[in-house]
């Protein structure tokens, strides 16, 4: 798939274009467009071919014809041009948090600053200092966002992950002397983000296996090429792993490379005490006699534990309870039945409210909640009262054409540095479900933050508090939250927080939506979705719910509508 490479181009257009000073709105063209190209659930070459562009949102003649030339030729002329016209690790430092184009063109012009390790250099040495608008704290702020971007390049997103390691999971599903297969490490715990990508299978010709997969034309580089283990760097830079396993220890290989290590440990510690020797490639005795290996479940049930999901191996009290068969009855996908947080066409989103009905109520959904971004944030075309007003006639027009699903009339209201919300009272008394977010201000105190959070649960129209850590994976650090005031507060306010399901979020965390259920607050799972396809990100969104040992009843999206209604009064 050539989608990861268009976006990519889209995206280093619009920065190129952002430092030069170009059009604003060209410059979110492309960055729309690149977002849309991203998450598409499609092969774009597939829409090359049919000439079907134009069906994904914010593509014109012009990136249309883009779009072509990237997919026919492998690159594209005016990118070229565009790279020449100033250093390329300019590029770089405009994905650090806290250094806008601005900012960047002046490093370059006054330091000669054109790449992230010239930057550091020059912040270390304290030659910032001095110049127009930066002060000491501008620096920290610097040399903090440079630790996030390199952090961010260790590791993916969870969503990249799975659709990378899908990619090579339909691959190897081809070769028909693959006869077992199944990812592994962090990618099969779900974890938020993930190093690299494993793979485990099964073959009665390994050497076939190897040679094929080192060959595939998603590879880059070849880093290894063994009979039974062969890594690769893929197109995307990525690490994969490939194992082949023997059948009868594919259960124990799939355990040990699963993990995570500190499970692991605690396992083999368990066998320990039973005399017996655990590890990829099977449980033994004392004698070195093969016992289980052939599945996971056969390998649990010989320890006399209870079948652990992947997603609870963190060693976190799931094998103590496995050993009592009274581990949590998880969430499942199935028993989802809405999503809380759609963005529509109203304000920054793609679609228009009658399109995510109807993606939404082809799901199964009995309910989605349109809530759109508040007045005071332009840079998302806020709604104003009077639009709000046009916005909720056209709900009630499409919600006429369903009898069991209803779009309901949400917002997505700004909580100001003070804690006040956006719309007034009587404005927010017109929603059926009010969701309620910090989108400035991060850098205030931990009591200021908590203060701000605590103000909105307190507010009666308020039901659910959105990404209340603000973290963005490898951009923004999560800010520092008193949650025990917060879950005290959001208890006895009936507010609901929010599991954001959008990749580079994914907040709150598996820990912290633990600690919220056993506080005895609920969550609710929203997509955050701009365009239809993110609607496809609730799979996330439960996988940490899941991680978070979330049950049916800690998750509001569960509700039947009528429940649902009845659940949020406050």
């Amino acid at each position: 798939m050539k989608n990861f490479q268009v976006a990519e181009t889209f995206r280093n257009i619009a920065k190129i274009l952002e430092i030069k000073g170009d059009n604003p709105f060209r410059i979110r063209a492309y960055e729309r467009a690149a977002l849309n190209i991203e998450n598409l659930s499609v092969d774009i070459e597939d829409l090359v071919k049919d000439d079907n562009l134009k069906s994904i949102p914010g593509i014109g003649e012009d990136l249309n014809n883009k779009i072509k030339e990237i997919v026919n030729t492998g690159k594209l002329k005016f990118y070229e041009d565009l790279k020449k016209s100033f250093p390329s690790g300019l590029m770089e430092i405009l994905a650090i948090p806290s250094v806008g184009p601005k900012t960047a063109k002046l490093f370059y012009e006054k330091l000669k600053i054109k790449d992230v390790l010239s930057l550091e250099r020059s912040a270390k040495k304290g030659k910032l200092i001095g110049l127009p608008g930066v002060k000491e704290k501008t620096v920290q702020n610097i040399l903090e966002g440079i630790e996030l971007v390199k952090k961010g390049r260790e590791r993916m997103n969870l969503a990249e992950a799975l659709r990378i390691a899908q990619e090579f999971v339909d691959a190897l599903k081809k070769l028909p002397e693959v006869k077992k297969i199944s990812t592994a490490g962090s990618l099969r715990r779900m974890k938020e983000t993930v190093r690299d990508i494993d793979i485990l299978v099964t073959s009665s010709d390994p050497k076939k296996i190897m040679d094929a997969f080192v060959k595939f034309p998603l590879v880059k580089n070849i880093l290894a090429h063994g009979e039974t283990k062969s890594s690769i760097i893929s197109k995307e830079n990525i690490q994969v792993d490939l194992r082949v396993v023997e059948p009868k220890s594919f259960g124990a290989a799939l355990v040990y490379f699963t993990g995570s290590k500190s499970f692991n440990i605690k396992l083999r510690q368990l066998a320990l005490k039973r005399k017996l020797k655990i590890n990829e490639y099977g449980i033994f005795d004392k004698k070195e006699k093969w016992l289980a290996g052939i599945s996971e479940e056969e390998m649990f049930k010989f320890l006399k534990l209870e079948y652990i999901v992947p997603e609870l191996r963190e060693d976190r009290g799931e094998i103590e309870l496995a050993k009592l068969n009274q581990l949590p009855e998880l969430l499942q996908f199935q028993d989802i039945r809405g999503d809380f947080h759609v963005h529509s066409e109203w304000s920054d989103g793609t679609n228009s409210i009658e399109e995510i009905a109807e993606i939404a109520h082809s799901r199964g959904y009995e309910y989605v909640v349109s809530c759109d971004h508040s007045q005071s944030l332009k840079v998302a075309n806020g709604l104003s009262p009077a639009e709000l007003k046009k916005k909720k006639l056209e709900i009630d027009k499409v919600n006429k054409k369903y009898k069991n699903f209803r779009v309901l009339f949400g917002t997505e209201v700004d909580i100001d540095s003070s804690g006040n919300l956006d719309y007034k009272d009587e404005i927010l008394a017109n929603f059926d479900i009010v969701v309620a977010a910090i989108h400035s201000g991060f850098k205030q105190s931990k009591d200021q933050l908590t203060r701000r959070i605590i103000k909105a649960c307190s507010n009666k129209y308020v039901n659910i508090i959105a990404h209340p850590t603000g973290v963005l994976w490898g951009t923004r650090a999560a800010y520092d939250l008193d949650f025990d005031k917060i879950f005290k507060v959001a208890k006895e306010t009936n507010t609901f927080l929010e599991i954001n399901c959008f990749p580079n979020r994914l907040d709150l965390n598996d820990i912290n939506a633990h600690h919220a259920k056993e506080s005895g607050v609920k969550l609710a799972i929203g997509t955050d979705s701009h365009i239809i396809d993110q609607l496809d990100f609730m799979k996330l969104g439960v996988a940490v719910a899941r991680r978070g040992w979330l049950g049916k009843k800690d998750v509001i999206n569960t509700l039947s509508l009528r429940e649902l209604l009845k659940a949020i009064k406050k």
